[in-house]
């Protein structure tokens, strides 16, 4: 299986986009030039209409549904700790580049991933997290000392709604379960 396989995109339409009417999927050219990537694929977004893809007040893209899911580090998308991805604001670019591999990924800003009619975080059980990756999302959604440069899922508090399995949520305080 190369690369291709692996994305997400490509996970997506095996899955079930391929089966929807109508999806006018928007994915990455695969090329190994990360900056090229993100900005031909905010590009993309930014030629899709308003019929299409509506703005918020603030002009960024307002998607139906954001479905994001968080690492047990607190990354959402591609940004990750520690990185100044993260500290991108509404003024800056939709799309940008992250070369942490070869080849870089590419990820929507965090302003763009909460430009939304609904965000959904999204978190459960796996082999690799048998405990549903707990003490990240009490880092994420209760704990008072995180900051977007130290667990980037904070950035989601204000606008997610949370689905956690119950393992997931096991580390919350009651008032969370």
């Amino acid at each position: 299986m190369d690369d291709g396989d692996l994305a997400t995109h490509a996970k997506a339409r095996k899955l079930f986009l391929d089966d929807w009417e109508g999806v006018n999927a928007i994915v990455m050219g695969g090329t190994a030039d990360g900056e090229q990537e993100a900005n031909e694929y905010e590009d993309k977004i930014k030629a899709l209409s308003d019929d299409v893809l509506p703005k918020t007040e603030a002009g960024l893209p307002s998607f139906d549904l954001s479905l994001i899911g968080v690492g047990d580090d607190g990354h959402v998308g591609s940004l990750y700790p520690g990185r100044e991805e993260v500290l991108v604001d509404e003024s800056g670019p939709w799309v940008l580049p992250v070369a942490m591999k070869d080849p870089p990924s590419i990820t929507l800003s965090l302003p763009v991933m909460k430009g939304k009619k609904t965000v959904i975080a999204a978190c459960g059980v796996s082999d690799k997290y048998p405990q549903g990756k707990s003490a990240g999302m009490r880092r994420a959604i209760a704990a008072d000392d995180e900051t977007l440069q130290s667990f980037p899922a904070v950035g989601l508090r204000d606008c997610a709604t949370w689905v956690l399995d119950k393992a997931a949520a096991s580390k919350l305080g009651e008032e969370y379960n």
